[in-house]
């Protein structure tokens, strides 16, 4: 515990270093900065008529287990002693401990600004190497886009990025690195972006659909001697997270699809637990009428929401030059308004009380 609060120390002071330095355009692990910034600057490059068509789909090959400690202590403002420790702790693993060489340790608090800043100077540098060319860039953690305006120009991009990352000991992922037209489609956190005869549409992705029904398979089988208020406890926080992460992209057909899957799984659940009642009993027994809808899961003390409950919107887009250390007035206005549009969604807003002692909250 002594040395995780004394990461978190070192770490509060060169968060402020870090946010100041880093490409604008990077959202991962950065305060008031979300994969839903993301997707809407992606939705920015992407959706015009003459919008860059084609797409660098870049993922970075183990990248919190293979950056440089050379490069880190060259670069990183720490003392150099201290940046040595923190590289060289190692982890614990089944009372085990497993030295680090390279990388930045697993769990540390610290970890994640590293790994940042060991990637900020993409933005840049492609900046330099292609100016106004449509070459749009867009980060998160160590998964990111790039946009060019031809096929040939996102395969110099990738050989620059390639460059770029090798000395901080990094590499691009073969299988995860693909050059994409937007008439086919890519996937980014979660999200699918593809352009219809000439229409962008961001849906959720097929993979992120699966992983949710698998979610939802899994907690029903493994409730099936629970009570109903036992598995609605269990499925909500599951619902409720996912749907509230896809909210602010063309979601509404893909929640009404889940409710009827989950609908389905339900039945078969309630069905289970009573082989020997008829349909109508089991849909009374389970389900209940609550103005229009008849067929609410619910008991006296729970509810189950459904996904479609969910409004979409689209997502407030964060000021890329904003700092979190010097637009103080920018971010409280902000986090109001963020309030007034998704009040029960405080969980999100969890990384200001982060930074409390710099904005007095």
């Amino acid at each position: 515990m002594h040395d995780r609060a004394m990461q978190a120390l070192y770490a509060l002071a060169l968060q402020p270093v870090a946010e100041t330095c880093a490409d604008k355009r990077s959202f991962g692990f950065r305060l008031f900065r979300s994969a839903q910034n993301a997707a809407q600057y992606a939705f920015f490059c992407l959706h015009h008529p003459q919008s860059a068509p084609w797409i660098l789909e870049g993922d970075i090959r183990g990248c919190f287990d293979n950056i440089s400690h050379d490069w880190l202590k060259a670069n990183i403002p720490l003392e150099q002693s201290v940046i040595t420790q923190f590289l060289k702790a190692g982890f614990v693993f089944e009372q085990a401990l497993y030295p680090t060489d390279k990388g930045t340790p697993q769990g540390g608090l610290i970890s994640p600004i590293l790994a940042n800043m060991a990637l900020d100077g993409i933005e840049g540098t492609l900046d330099e190497r292609f100016p106004k060319m449509k070459v749009h860039f867009i980060r998160y953690a160590d998964d990111f886009l790039i946009t060019a305006p031809s096929k040939e120009v996102a395969e110099a991009i990738r050989e620059h990025v390639r460059k770029f990352l090798a000395e901080r000991g990094l590499e691009l992922s073969e299988s995860k690195t693909v050059v994409t037209h937007i008439d086919e489609g890519v996937d980014f956190l979660g999200w699918s972006f593809r352009k219809y005869q000439g229409t962008l549409l961001s849906t959720p992705s097929r993979r992120s659909v699966e992983k949710i029904t698998e979610s939802i398979r899994e907690i029903i089988h493994k409730g099936a001697a629970w009570t109903q208020e036992d598995l609605i406890r269990a499925l909500n926080p599951v619902i409720m997270g996912w749907a509230n992460y896809h909210r602010h992209v063309v979601a509404k057909q893909t929640y009404q699809r889940l409710d009827a899957i989950l609908w389905n799984m339900l039945w078969k659940w309630a069905k289970r637990r009573h082989s020997n009642k008829n349909h109508t009993w089991v849909a009374r027994r389970y389900w209940h009428s609550e103005g229009t809808n008849n067929w609410v899961f619910r008991t006296d003390a729970e509810k189950l929401v459904r996904f479609a409950d969910t409004k979409v919107r689209r997502h407030s887009m964060v000021k890329l030059d904003a700092n979190p250390y010097l637009d103080r007035n920018y971010f409280l206005a902000r986090k109001k308004r963020l309030r007034k549009q998704t009040p029960w969604s405080q969980t999100r807003l969890s990384l200001f009380a982060y930074c409390r002692p710099t904005f007095g909250l």
